[in-house]
């Protein structure tokens, strides 16, 4: 039987959502969060909306109104102190960096102290001229060692947010793939836990794949069969996944990505006159420095052919990851834009794409904003992963998107051929790039609705109420 709870106050739904990404550093995932938000509220002003988040404060100052759910603190869905109420007037530029160094500090200080018990620990075994040894015995005040490959526990303050939620909401991300495998059995035993509990879930915005991993694999047949919905960011690797995962095809629809709209929302009545540029790095997206010269050089030649200042793109700020990859291709050349400082709206990144008459990136949601505003793509890519990731958001909008493989040789000619071919064509390609942004739209919104229906509908069992 599905269990429909409401806010005890005010008798609206909750709605818990699973936020792919805990530290709110990643623009893409805002854009996403910020437009769910947006429909939900639309369909139910008074619903109460509890994210997963580590940054709670944070949270507060870029989505006023929102329940920070910390999966380690101790009360769920809880209003604004008067420090949220702050938050929520400052915005995230005045909050992040405060909010940022405060929980890197929380996290930090017990790492320190079990280092320096360590060191303790050492001294004082070469000091007896003795090796101190960790005791295996089942002491209860030894906490108990994880198993490898153990599955994630729900945190107890997940669980006593989802005990009397009304729905539980897995966002999109690209996460449900070998490369982020733990993120993704982090969410999986959510579902699994609020399937439990008999509450409806969703997942929406999901980029699925690859899969290879026999492990991964398992635990998707286990959990995703019991999931009510399924919004798909495209329909070249995700449906066949989700087949194989045991999930009926009624369950599934192609929506597109959830962030089209707010990029959609702030198209320019006429083409920019940029080159944007977002470089990519990292394990599931490898770059040589060797490879990254070359890309520069091959930029910047380009560039200067066509009489266009470049536009640096930031979208994943975790650890500077964009900043520390992009910035330094922009060094030497002029004109360039400054790009937007940490803790931007999604609204700010996506309005500076839009001054660009071609994208060349190697992230994916800035791809996305790109082509929610008509303006062509040349995707960088060195890993399955991000083939995948390319060639299904160009099958969304029929083209718009040219792929360009930094691995191989010849990689800074193909480079070049695409943007001058991209910057020839961005006229003519505006126009139907639009027209697959607003289908697409319209496809995230039917989804969600159905989502949201999950909750309006009678258990199961009880027939609805007739007009």
């Amino acid at each position: 039987m599905t269990k429909v709870s409401r806010d005890a106050a005010s008798g609206a739904p909750r709605v818990l959502i699973e936020n792919s990404e805990y530290w709110l550093s990643n623009v893409g995932d805002l854009a996403m969060l910020d437009v769910t938000i947006r429909r939900v509220r639309e369909r139910w002003p008074g619903a109460r909306i509890g994210v997963l988040t580590n940054t709670p404060h944070l949270l507060r100052a870029y989505f006023p109104g929102t329940d920070p759910i910390t999966p380690k603190g101790r009360r769920a869905w809880v209003g604004p102190s008067a420090v949220g109420r702050l938050c929520e007037e400052l915005g995230p530029r005045l909050v992040g960096p405060l909010a940022i160094a405060w929980v890197t500090t929380k996290a930090w200080l017990p790492q320190k102290a079990g280092s320096l018990r360590r060191k303790a620990r050492k001294a004082l075994a070469l000091t007896l001229g003795a090796t101190v040894r960790r005791s295996r015995s089942s002491s209860t005040s030894e906490k108990p060692r994880t198993r490898v490959g153990a599955e994630p526990v729900v945190p107890r303050n997940t669980a006593s947010a989802a005990s009397t939620a009304s729905l539980v909401l897995a966002l999109g991300g690209g996460y449900v793939t070998d490369a982020d495998e733990a993120q993704a059995r982090r969410v999986l035993t959510l579902l699994e836990h609020a399937h439990r509990l008999g509450l409806p879930t969703a997942m929406i915005g999901q980029g699925m794949g690859p899969v290879e991993n026999p492990a991964l694999m398992s635990r998707l047949c286990e959990a995703l069969p019991d999931v009510a919905f399924f919004g798909l960011r495209e329909g070249r690797r995700g449906p066949d996944l989700l087949f194989r995962a045991g999930v009926s095809a009624d369950r599934i629809q192609v929506t597109g990505d959830d962030a089209i709209e707010l990029s959609y929302s702030l198209r320019r009545d006429e083409l920019g006159s940029d080159l944007g540029i977002c470089l990519r790095v990292a394990g599931y997206s490898p770059l040589s420095r060797e490879a990254r010269g070359r890309f520069k050089s091959a930029l910047h030649e380009v560039a200067n052919e066509l009489s266009a200042g470049l536009s640096p793109v930031i979208i994943a700020e975790y650890k500077s990851q964009d900043r520390r990859s992009t910035l330094p291709l922009t060094r030497g050349f002029e004109p360039v834009r400054k790009p937007h400082r940490r803790f931007a709206r999604p609204q700010e990144v996506a309005a500076q794409v839009g001054q660009c008459r071609v994208l060349v990136t190697g992230a994916y949601h800035a791809a996305v904003f790109a082509l929610a505003q008509g303006i062509p793509v040349v995707g960088l890519t060195t890993s399955l992963y991000y083939d995948d990731k390319f060639l299904g958001l160009a099958d969304m909008f029929d083209g718009g998107l040219e792929m360009v493989r930094l691995d191989t040789g010849l990689f800074p000619e193909r480079l070049t051929s695409a943007v001058r071919s991209a910057w020839e064509k961005a006229p003519e390609e505006r126009v139907p790039l639009l027209a697959s942004a607003e289908r697409q739209i319209d496809a995230s919104r039917r989804g969600l609705a159905r989502v949201l229906d999950l909750v309006d509908a009678p258990p199961q069992g009880e027939p609805a109420a007739r007009s």
